[in-house]
Parts: C-alpha cells; structure tokens; sequence
C-alpha cells in the first residue's frame, strides 16, 4: 500500500510567490530623475539617444551577455603552441559583443564628437546606464573618454590616436593604431612598492630621439596593477633624470610586431571580472612621452580626473539597478499576508534607499555640468568642479557598498544566488572607491584643493547657497559647514567628517531646488538633523514614504 503511494504519478510542484524575471524595460524611460536632470544639466538634446540606448541595456539580451562574461573569465595565452611569447588574454565571446554595443552607442566619446554645451552630461548619462548593465566594460570605456584631453595636447601623438580612440568601431585586432577601425587605451601607473604614492615608482626611462613631447623612449620596470591589458595602447609612469614623466605605450609597434609589454599574470579579483587586470613587466619597451620630462604626474592627474567623474557616475549608474531590483522584488514578493512593499519596515528602508539614490545621482550630474562648463573655459566652474569631483567621488563610491548590501538584503536568499545580478553588483561596489583613489587619498586631495585654492571654499558656498531659504534645516546646516570650514585647526583629521559635510550641503541643495517636496523634505529630515539611524531604514515619524517610492520606480 505504502509502495503504491510512493508510486504515484506526482505534478511538479507549482512555482508560487516567486518574482518574475524581468521583461526587456527601457532604464531611460522609466527613470523620472534621470530624465529630470539630462534636462537640467543642459542635455535635452540628447534625449533621444540616451533613450535609445536605455532600452539596450535594459534588455534581457545584455543581462545575457554580462552574466556570460563575468561568468567565463578572461584567461592568459602567455606562449603560443610553439613556445613563442605571445602576451594574449583571452576573452569570452560575451565580452567582445558587450564592448561593440557600448563603443558603437559612444559611451567612451559622446562628449567628444558632440562639441556642444551639455556633451559631458549626455555622455554621462551613457555611462549611467551602461553601469546598470554590466561594469567591467565600463572600465575601457571610462578610460577612452578621460585620454583624449592629455594625448590632443601631444604632437604627432594626438592626430593619430584620438580619432581612433573616439570611433564607435570596436576593433579588438591586434593591430598597429594606423591600422585600426578604432582603439582602445588602458592604464598602467601603480608598483608594488607605491601604489596610490606615485613618486615611489622605480620604472625608469631613456630618451631615444632628443626627449620631450611626442618623442620616442626606452621603458624598464615592472608595474602592479594593468587595467585590460589587451589595449592598443596604455598611459604609464616612468622616471627620467627629471623626475617622473608621462608616457603612452603602444600594444603594437609601425612595423606590426609586438612591444615588450610582458604580461607576468591576471589578477584574480574580488569582482569586476570580465575585465581583465594584470601585472606587467617593461623590458625595452618603447613608449611616446605625453608630458614634458619631470611633469608626468600633473598630467597623469589630468587624465585622472575625468575617471574620477565617470568613476561618480558610475557608482550612481550600480545604485539605481540595485534599487530597481529591490523595488522589482518587493512588488511582487508576499509575506505575512502583504506584499514587501505595503510593510511598514521594508517601505521604509526603500524610501530611505531612493532618497540616497536620487541624492547621489543628482550630485553626479551637477559636477557632469561643471566639467562640460570648465573645459568650455568657464573659471567658476572649473573651480567648482575641482572640488565637487573630488568629493563627489569619494562619497558616491563608498557609498556604493552599504547601499548595493542593504538593496541585495531585500531580496533574501535569493540576491545571494549567481544566477541573479545583485552578487555581481555587490562585488562590484566596492572597487570604484579604490581605483583613482581610495578614500583616504581623495580626502587629502579635498583638503589640498582647499588649502592651496583660496577661491574653492568661497565658489562652493555660493553653489550651495542657491538654496538659501528653501528649508530651515538645510540653512542651519549651510551655517555649521561655513563655520566649520573656516576652523584650519585640525584639518587633515577632520578630514573625511568636513568631506561628508560638504556632500550633505551640496546634496541638499540640489534637492530642495530640484525634487519633490516628499524626497526634499526626507533628505533634511534625516541627512542635516540628528533624527537619523545608522542604518538605512531608520526615517523619523512623519515621513511621506509612498511619493518617494513611486518617484523611485522604474515601471510605470
């Protein structure tokens, strides 16, 4: 009797409170803040590709392409079968087509080859997007667009690369620059024994043709960290009598043989890990100089600067995802007879999620218009920007990872699973506050601008003060950072507290000018007052959550 029981055809099981998997959706047209702000800035007239390209990367077939390419990691070809040293890694296919979908939308070179007021935020915007889709692409596309300003400087260097570099044609042939339908450029400053203290670098460099500019040396040294070592080209760092210089290496030399750009090992990394990162070592490497002998670490910064922006935008592009999977999740997800989204605690800790993601995206794209102000020759706002850049970099970036933690933890087991995007996104979070800059570093550079800039602190007040009367809160707040500002005692160690200051200010100020009264009122409500937890989640009583959620949805 038992055994025929046991025997008995049985259904397979029905599939119940399960979250669907989410349809192709337009990560443009659904955003409301998004779009609010590509208006804003001054880049409504790019709306209709940056809404094209939000429905790409809002598409399952990109979610394919990105799970298949973290999923089947780059592998070194040191040699070849027959023992010659062929320096190859080796990509998924996955990879390839990603990299072609974002240089043919201009991610690396909107701002470039659209020269018109607002082409830095619209470029922005792309790379907003593109971050929501898949982030280790997001690494040679950032350092495309933040090299063209230091290599157009160089002669007989910048005629050739940078219409190479600004091609929508992704060319991965290991070809000569003169020979490619487009290129790409990587970057390769930091030692073993240094890291972010560039002066500490050993790799020396001799002049082969006189020096200078645009002339031709011999590099010999090992460098720690090499971001996607298949480049057709990479900046670097090496010594010279004068000091340290800046240099772009070629992958591929006129004659089509390769350089002596010896790939020692891939790094295995926490996360970003479609791209490649190596270490390398230079052994008669032939490279081009980019700065005058003795001043390669000013313009390495140059170049360091614009990936800081696309770094701040970047850590706002994760943000928005992971909160637009949480909002999936808890729209479809039941428990204790009410869907996630109608509990007290869980609408609650979205609100909070939303006001910070708004926030920092709306910071992100401000500093995006001062960046496309200043290198229109505005001095304000190149001032301006030499400080929101900073300290929107530190903040966005770091932020990154408490935020993407707590938006997986309303998923539960099930945004700890691979086969969704959220593990992804989590290990990607935390690498953006290293690059260009762990935190640390940026607050010193904060600092620095303050001290060394008399104009800074006066040209940020000013920003800020735009708001000025719109919200009690925010103006005791504008109060206490003047003040606090202008005590020097201590000022290093107060650093990273007169940073959060700042960020809060600025943040605030946008919103009150910007956002709904629900979102504006919340963030002054907690973020300038001390009726705020140290969690997210922890909103005071009062607090209108449903208009924050709603603002913050992506299906409409």
């Amino acid at each position: 009797m038992t055994l025929a029981i046991m025997k008995k055809d049985v259904a397979t099981h029905e599939v119940l409170n399960q979250v669907p998997i989410p349809e192709d959706q337009n990560l443009y047209d659904g955003d409301k803040v998004l779009a609010e702000t590509l208006r804003r800035e001054g880049a409504a007239w790019a709306e209709g590709d940056v809404r094209a390209f939000g429905a790409v990367c809002g598409s399952r077939h990109v979610q394919d392409l990105a799970h298949k390419a973290n999923k089947y990691l780059p592998e070194l070809k040191t040699h070849n079968r027959i023992g010659e040293r062929i320096d190859f890694v080796e990509y998924h296919p996955s990879y390839h087509e990603l990299m072609r979908i974002a240089f043919g939308a201009g991610v690396h070179s909107y701002a470039w080859i659209n020269d018109r007021p607002g082409a830095h935020v619209a470029r922005a915007a792309l790379s907003y997007l593109w971050n929501q889709a898949e982030n280790g692409t997001a690494c040679p596309t950032g350092m495309n667009y933040s090299a063209v300003p230091v290599l157009a400087k160089t002669p007989g260097i910048g005629e050739t690369w940078v219409p190479a570099l600004n091609s929508t044609k992704y060319d991965e042939r290991p070809l000569h620059i003169s020979q490619k339908t487009g290129a790409t450029i990587g970057m390769t400053l930091t030692e073993k024994q240094g890291g972010s203290d560039l002066r500490a670098n050993t790799t020396q460099a001799i002049a082969l043709e006189g020096g200078g500019p645009g002339t031709l040396y011999e590099l010999n040294g090992h460098k720690w960290f090499c971001s996607a070592p298949m480049c057709d080209g990479f900046y670097s760092l090496a010594y010279t009598e004068a000091g340290p210089t800046c240099f772009i290496i070629p992958r591929i030399l006129p004659d089509g043989s390769r350089n002596n750009f010896f790939i020692q090992r891939l790094k295995e990394k926490l996360g970003n890990r479609s791209n490649a990162s190596s270490e390398v070592e230079f052994r008669g490497t032939l490279a081009y100089a980019l700065s005058e002998e003795g001043r390669g670490i000013r313009a390495a910064i140059g170049m360091i600067h614009l990936t800081r922006l696309d770094f701040t935008i970047g850590s706002a592009g994760m943000m928005r995802q992971a909160l637009t999977q949480a909002l999936h999740h808890t729209s479809y997800r039941r428990a204790f007879q009410k869907l996630l989204l109608d509990q007290p605690l869980m609408n609650r800790v979205l609100a909070d999620l939303a006001i910070d993601c708004e926030a920092n995206t709306v910071m992100a794209f401000r500093v995006a218009r001062a960046c496309d102000d200043a290198l229109r020759g505005d001095a304000t706002a190149r001032t301006l920007e030499r400080i929101t850049a900073a300290f929107a970099k530190y903040w966005n970036c770091k932020r990154a990872s408490a935020f993407i933690h707590e938006a997986l933890e309303c998923h539960g087991g099930n945004g700890f699973v691979e086969e969704h995007i959220m593990p992804r996104l989590y290990r990607e979070a935390p690498l953006n506050s290293i690059w260009e800059g762990s935190g640390n570093v940026i607050v010193l550079d904060v600092m620095r601008a303050i001290q060394r800039e008399p104009d800074t602190i006066p040209v940020l007040l000013a920003e800020i003060r735009k708001a000025r009367g719109a919200d009690r809160r925010l103006d005791t707040y504008m109060d206490r950072l003047e003040d606090e500002l202008g005590d020097t005692a201590d000022f290093e160690l107060r650093g990273r507290y007169l940073v959060e200051m700042m960020v809060y200010a600025f943040q605030g100020a946008l919103l009150v000018q910007h956002s709904i009264p629900a979102v504006a009122d919340a963030f002054c409500a907690t973020r300038l007052t001390r009726e705020w937890g140290r969690m997210f989640g922890t909103l005071p009583r009062g607090v209108d959550v449903r208009p924050i959620i709603e603002r913050a949805r992506l299906e409409s």
